[in-house]
């Protein structure tokens, strides 16, 4: 997989690039990361990437040219996905990070100022994209939380790959509770059904511990999960 980014701080996107997953996943060959300066793309002597918005108004917005040139210095295939991060987009989540990581090439623009002239998002954007509701310097931080959520679902890119699959959001529920050694800490003991070797007891109890988790913190994700006859059960028992 190929991800181009474009941004006018690469300093900021650079160093993520080098460490944990991202770092193997590009070692294995499973993903590619390239960091594009937008300055690079232009003409004039000053490297202007920004201008004064039409009609007036604070803020400074990013002018087409370095953008189409950028891009098109990418030699997109048809297929390819623009993505453009910016609070006015499609919220981020896990759905969208295991879709995107079965595409062949993304390419991320990272806005600044007041955002990008309107006419690269009509022409060249193909998908705009935000991670919460509230505005950031740019978008080379929401730019990394893509990279780095679709990165760790791409096969071999995690050590364990069902890692990743049970990852809270992967399987619609956030994740159930977890332990390690030793088993007693400080009065603190881990569960005795995860020491106990039965792992069908053990599914099922990381299930329940799953739904308890997402009931009491992310009540909004059951709505759209079809609940077996024993999880409805289990919910009314412990409300």
């Amino acid at each position: 997989m190929r991800i181009d980014i474009i941004t006018i701080f690469p300093e900021v996107i650079l160093p993520v690039l080098q460490a944990g997953i991202l770092k193997r996943a590009q070692a294995r060959d499973i993903l590619t990361v390239n960091v594009h300066n937008l300055r690079d793309f232009t003409t004039d002597r000053h490297q202007s990437v920004d201008d004064y918005p039409y009609g007036g108004g604070a803020g400074m917005i990013l002018k087409p040219e370095p953008l189409f040139a950028a891009i098109r210095a990418l030699h997109p295939a048809s297929t390819a996905r623009v993505v453009y991060l910016t609070p006015q987009g499609t919220p981020f989540n896990q759905s969208f990070a295991e879709a995107f990581s079965l595409e062949s090439h993304l390419i991320l623009i990272c806005g600044r100022y007041k955002g990008i002239d309107e006419r690269v998002r009509t022409k060249l954007v193909t998908d705009e994209i935000s991670i919460g509701d509230y505005v950031l310097s740019g978008g080379e931080i929401p730019a990394l939380v893509l990279v780095d959520a679709i990165g760790r679902v791409l096969p071999h890119a995690l050590g364990n790959y069902e890692s990743a699959q049970e990852d809270s959001f992967s399987q619609d529920l956030l994740d159930c509770p977890h332990y390690t050694r030793p088993a007693e800490f400080e009065g603190m003991k881990v569960p005795d059904i995860l020491l106990s070797g039965h792992h069908k007891k053990i599914t099922d109890w990381q299930h329940e511990q799953s739904l308890r988790r997402t009931a009491e913190r992310r009540p909004d994700l059951l709505k759209n999960i079809e609940l077996s006859t024993e999880d409805i059960a289990y919910l009314k028992n412990n409300e």
